[in-house]
């Protein structure tokens, strides 16, 4: 990039780099194998035919405590029943609705495919056992303003292992900290647009490469389930985070929109006859058979594939002063 804004300089006024898109897992790693479930039972207590009643105990009290702040503050807690239902759209209407700037906006709850555990006869031997199982339960999703990130939420699966996936972005934590330093800007959905001050808003930025991630989160995973504690009382177990993804965005930001109109058509060529149908897919993530490899697909194929993409960013960028580019 420092080649790109050389040649470029006098068009370039600043950079921003940085998180964009990070996604947390948090798993109970006890629970989160067989042996450790069958080693949790036993500690318990519990007989394997029982298994379904203790579940079903803690599930209820997980939805309970999950939702007792949005009841007690009168925010809604929805329920969606299709998966083509936008929950963000959702949200975000709510919040605008009810005018709400600061925390808790609302819980959407969602039957959603999970990895959890299932009971089983097996009829040769006649005996139950307790097997992982690819399944569907109901899942609570906070939606918040918090008062570090900005807009995001944390999703809990309300039943074993009780898995937690923490959404937030990089750029809304950036504006965050830019309204508590007093720097101005100008953002359109996830670009800043104009900066006053590019230098310290990266300095800014840069911060968050110190976050102290285990205590941030672990107070989220406190907010979605304020009964973890005393559910595993006589065994604790803690949450153990892993980054499930993490997006990289470098910003160039322009004098003035004619000087990014000027270049962006030679840069979308460049990438229409540079890029490959593996580096498109690399970015938008899907899984891919040994049948249908994109490295077996024809030269003509890949340039329709990003070239959409690519134009529908452009009209995005090209509104402001900002090249966006994501890894």
């Amino acid at each position: 990039m420092e080649g790109f804004i050389s040649r470029h300089a006098k068009a370039v006024i600043g950079t921003l780099c940085g998180f964009d898109r990070l996604v947390f897992r948090g798993t109970l790693r006890l629970l989160a194998h067989r042996g450790g479930m069958m080693n949790y039972l036993g500690s318990a207590g519990v007989l394997l035919k029982d298994f379904a009643g203790h579940a079903q105990a803690l599930s209820d009290r997980l939805k309970e405590a999950s939702t007792a702040l949005a009841r007690q503050s009168g925010r809604p807690v929805r329920y969606l029943a299709s998966s083509s239902i936008n929950k963000e759209e959702v949200t975000r209407a709510i919040a605008q609705a009810d005018g709400i700037d600061a925390g808790l906006i609302c819980v959407v709850s969602a039957v959603e495919p999970c990895l959890s555990y299932e009971i089983v006869h097996k009829r040769q031997s006649g005996v139950i056992d307790l097997e992982p199982r690819r399944r569907k339960c109901l899942h609570l999703y906070h939606y918040q303003i918090h008062p570090l990130f900005g807009f995001m939420h944390a999703r809990i699966q309300t039943w074993f292992p009780f898995s937690i996936q923490v959404c937030l972005n990089g750029r809304q934590w950036l504006a965050r900290m830019m309204d508590k330093a007093g720097l101005g800007y100008v953002q359109r959905d996830n670009c800043f647009v104009w900066l006053q001050d590019p230098a310290a808003a990266q300095r800014l930025m840069d911060r968050q490469l110190q976050a102290a991630w285990p205590m941030l989160l672990a107070e989220v995973a406190d907010s979605l389930n304020p009964a973890h504690a005393a559910m595993f009382a006589d065994r604790p177990i803690d949450y153990y985070w892993t980054t499930h993804q993490s997006e990289w965005a470098s910003d160039i930001l322009f004098r003035d929109s004619a000087s990014l109109c000027r270049l962006y058509p030679r840069l979308v060529h460049h990438g229409l006859l540079t890029f490959l149908s593996p580096d498109v897919m690399r970015f938008s993530g899907p899984q891919h058979s040994a049948v249908g490899s994109p490295a077996a697909r024809p030269e003509s194929g890949r340039g329709q594939r990003y070239e959409g993409p690519a134009r529908r960013r452009a009209h995005q960028a090209s509104a402001g002063r900002q090249l966006d580019q994501d890894v």
